[in-house]
């Protein structure tokens, strides 16, 4: 059995601060709903509560997109995005 809890699914490759979005590189899925860790500079969790594609909302997100997250904080360049289990 694969443990699928603390699993990266993605990273962090641009943030915009002044709408707090981060731009991330998924490796893994991703999903509303989602509860996530982001790990580096600064470390917090929070729900997925939105993923863009080219301004387009969806409901989740496959390994190889790169999606627009909304961020509950500032987040840098090389940030790590953890699913929790």
């Amino acid at each position: 059995m694969v443990n699928i809890s603390n699993l990266k699914v993605g990273t962090v490759s641009h943030y915009y601060d002044k709408i707090g979005v981060a731009v991330v590189e998924v490796t893994g899925s991703l999903h509303v709903g989602d509860h996530i860790k982001i790990s580096g500079a600064v470390e917090f969790t929070q729900t997925v509560d939105s993923i863009q594609v080219e301004h387009e909302k969806k409901e989740s997100a496959k390994k190889g997109d790169t999606v627009g997250l909304k961020v509950i904080a500032p987040v840098h360049e090389g940030d790590e995005i953890i699913k929790m289990g």
